[in-house]
């Protein structure tokens, strides 16, 4: 689990939108981009990134 307040400061790097943890990623609320979360730390890499399912 990601603390809250990491959350809060977090942002999409590819459009900037604010993201929520969703199981093991975190999810973009506009794109739908779902990055990583590995050993505890999220992978904001949009190379990470899954894309969301068209």
């Amino acid at each position: 689990m990601i603390d809250k307040e990491l959350l809060e400061i977090l942002a999409c790097p590819a459009c900037r939108a604010p993201v929520v943890q969703r199981a093991d990623r975190i999810v973009c609320t506009k794109c739908g981009r779902r990055y990583p979360i590995r050993d505890g730390i999220p992978v904001m890499l949009i190379d990470e990134a899954e894309q969301p399912a068209p």
